[in-house]
């Protein structure tokens, strides 16, 4: 009988580790990988939704799209996400941001499926200048500063080291990309 049970528990535990849910975007068919983390279901990847309005691919070239995703401005993040799905918060992103800095790595190692999966899909500023591909990802928030500036998330490699950093609004002053009209990434979380 022990064997029983240690042999069901072992399955029901690979399962559990492996098991990984497919988002299959019915506005557009783009599937994508999903993981939780932290009790959270998150999007593996980067957003492929293209908008009415404010979406871009980056350097306007539909080929890099699928390894990156679409850029967004904040208003059309702010319903990019599937019905079921949201934009997720700063906090969400400090909560996202912790795990990693005391579990794994935010990238994806050989062959490994079950991971958050950064994707340096760089940006597009508003004056219209892309930037920082494969060098940089920014993640729009939910979370507004006023009427022209918001929050979002930023994870820089510098000297081959891996920063992250959630936008502050007590800095606008100092540091450049909380302009609304900046594109930047979305990755989608699931509702509760």
């Amino acid at each position: 009988m022990k064997k029983l049970i240690s042999a069901a528990l072992l399955c029901f535990s690979v399962y559990t580790v492996f098991a990984q849910e497919i988002l299959t975007d019915s506005r557009d068919g783009n599937k994508y990988r999903t993981v939780i983390i932290s009790n959270k279901t998150w999007m593996a990847e980067n957003l492929r939704f293209k908008s009415k309005t404010g979406s871009v691919f980056y350097d306007n070239d539909i080929n890099n799209s699928r390894e990156f995703g679409m850029l967004y401005n904040w208003k059309a993040a702010q319903t990019a996400c599937p019905d079921g799905w949201h934009l997720p918060s700063g906090s969400e992103f400090r909560e996202l941001s912790n795990h990693f800095q005391n579990h794994e790595s935010w990238r994806r190692k050989n062959g490994d499926t079950l991971s958050f999966e950064i994707s340096l899909g760089g940006m597009q500023d508003h004056e219209g200048t892309f930037s920082e591909l494969n060098e940089s990802a920014y993640y729009w928030t939910s979370n507004e500063y006023d009427k022209h500036s918001a929050e979002y998330f930023s994870y820089l490699i510098i000297d081959k080291m891996v920063v992250t950093d959630i936008s502050r609004k007590e800095d606008i002053d100092d540091i450049p990309g909380t302009d609304k009209r900046d594109r930047y990434s979305v990755r989608c979380v699931k509702n509760q």
